[in-house]
Order: structure tokens, then sequence, then C-alpha cells
């Protein structure tokens, strides 16, 4: 999906709606995450301990891995090849499975941003970002980004170019996406681990530029 021209009407964008965290449960799939762990615990079929493992072990998984790919694509072309034809066969290389699940890289240009949203719940590449952030998941997120992304993104203080063709794409529960945000300028001497150190979460969701060198945002 492009993105969509006109007046952003009567919201106001002076501020960031998406950052902060939220401390009690306000969406839909908040409350049916609570009833549904509360009836498998109910049920007998897991344990809250078991349940508490796993939200654990997802915990422990970062946007690092993610992180780790990105950087490989930006210094070997063939490998970028790969992952832009056949991301999940790719991503084996770094001990990576995601068999139920087609993964899809997308390459940001100066002339073409992607950013990706989930319009239905918060469809997300856990395996390779981790645990999604909450504004990932906010109503108002995966309802705006699609009408207005310019301004979305601006508000995250990602500044395009109005040449920049802006892209969102729609994750579902069978396609999951991974951003490759363009590589900064004066970055051509630098290590693949020093790379991974300018790649964040957000830009691998496309709500950001990579870090310039010097660990600001570009």
């Amino acid at each position: 999906m492009t993105e969509n021209s006109g007046p952003h009407g009567g919201h106001d964008h002076s501020h960031n709606d998406f950052q902060p965290d939220i401390k009690e449960p306000t969406e839909n799939w908040e409350f049916l995450e609570i009833a549904l762990r509360e009836l498998l615990v109910d049920k007998g079929v897991l344990s809250a301990r078991e349940i508490q493992d796993e939200i654990e072990a997802w915990e422990k998984k970062s946007p690092e891995k993610g992180a780790e790919i990105v950087a490989k694509a930006w210094v070997d072309e063939e490998f970028k090849v790969r992952l832009l034809e056949d991301a999940n066969q790719t991503i084996r290389e770094f001990g990576i499975e995601v068999e139920v699940l087609k993964m899809v890289a997308l390459e940001n240009t100066p002339e073409l941003h992607h950013v990706v949203v989930c319009t239905l719940c918060s469809c997300y590449p856990r395996p390779i970002l981790g645990v999604p952030p909450l504004w990932y998941k906010s109503k108002q997120y995966r309802s705006r980004v699609i009408r207005e992304p310019r301004a979305v993104l601006q508000e995250f203080g990602t500044k395009l170019s109005d040449d920049t063709e802006i892209r969102v794409v729609d994750s579902t529960a069978d396609c999951r996406y991974l951003v490759i945000p363009t590589r900064p300028v004066g970055t051509e001497k630098m290590t693949e681990t020093e790379l991974a150190k300018l790649i964040t979460r957000d830009s691998m969701i496309g709500t950001a530029q990579a870090r310039d060198p010097i660990g600001k945002r570009s």
C-alpha cells in the first residue's frame, strides 16, 4: 500500500502518540490475551509457570539478531540478493527457523521507504526482532500509518524527502517483514559488528532510519 495524499484532518501531530509504554490493558488484544491465558490455566492445558517460562523465553529474544542479518546484507551484496529473494532460507544461516511463516525482506533506498504494520492485530517477526513494542500494537498506529504514513513517520523523528515514495506493508498471520534500512553514509570502513550497532528495532520496522556513525539517528 502506498502513501495516501491529502489533509490530515483534525489530528494533532505536535507530539508522538506511539512511544510511551501502556501500563494497563486498554486494547482488545490485551484483554483477549489475558482471558485466553486464564482459560488455558483453568482447563489444565498449561500451568501458569509454563506460560511464564514461555513469556520469559520470548523476552530474551531481541532485535540484535535482526541487526546482525541487516549488517551482513549491507556488506555482502550476494547475501543481500539471497535475503531479498528467499528470506526464510537465508536467515537459517543465522540459526533461525520460521517454518510456519513466510519471511520477506524489503530494502529501503533514498527513493523508496518501507514501513511495516499489522492492521488486524500485532503480527510481528518475533524470531528476529523479539517482542514487539507496545506502540506497534496500538490502534492509533495501526490505523493512522495506513492513512498518513508521512505524518506518522515525522512523529517518530523520521523526515523523508518529498520525492521518497512511502510504501506501507501489512503483516499477516502467514507473512512477516524485515526492513533493510538504508546504510548511512560514512560507514564504508566499519566492521559488521560495528554496523550492527547502528541498526535499531525501529529501523527494521521502518519507522526510523539507521543511526549515523556517531550515534545520532540519521
